[in-house]
């Protein structure tokens, strides 16, 4: 566990053909998956300034990791842009999660740790922040909001896996 940040809640992917990759991980087990064609962001910003960003998103749990798989969907400014133009395709982030967020990110600025890129989805308590520290360790560090609604979405994939048969192993996706 993290002194600063607490306990790893997710592994985050960031990949050029999200149904492929779903397919992928239900080949080895891992689901359902919870899949968001266009997900709103309230906003989002890369190193300061707004962006124009869309995604598709897909998650689901092994045990207690959340798997999250991220396909831009333009060529606006992010993170995940920059990671996919250098060459790379796969695990690009770990994220935490707290109920206390502007605690978590006051801190992380206070201890020297740069923004990437940060935004909202769902209101205020479904912020979200990459810490620009892949080139330290190798990935970025995401922070997130599980306050709110995201929070209790979050749950309810972790308990739907915990249990899961195999059936219906795609949801959301037509």
């Amino acid at each position: 566990m993290s002194t600063k940040f607490g306990k790893i809640a997710q592994i985050g992917y960031v990949v050029r053909d999200i149904d492929a990759v779903m397919d992928n991980w239900v080949r080895h087990g891992v689901g359902p998956w919870f899949y968001v064609d266009r997900v709103q962001t309230d906003y989002f910003r890369y190193r300061g300034a707004d962006s124009a960003m869309e995604m598709s998103v897909a998650l689901a749990n092994s045990g207690d990791i959340q798997i999250e798989l991220i396909q831009q969907r333009n060529d606006a400014p992010s993170m995940y842009k920059d990671f996919l133009d250098s060459g790379r395709e796969g695990m690009q982030h770990i994220a935490y999660w707290s109920t206390d967020f502007q605690k978590l990110y006051d801190n992380a600025l206070a201890d020297g740790y740069v923004v990437g890129q940060e935004g909202s989805i769902g209101g205020e308590q479904g912020r979200f922040a990459y810490l620009d520290t892949e080139q330290e360790q190798g990935t970025v560090i995401e922070l997130s909001d599980i306050s709110g609604p995201k929070g209790q979405f979050f749950q309810y994939i972790r308990d739907v896996a915990a249990d899961w048969d195999g059936t219906d192993p795609i949801r959301g996706r037509d």
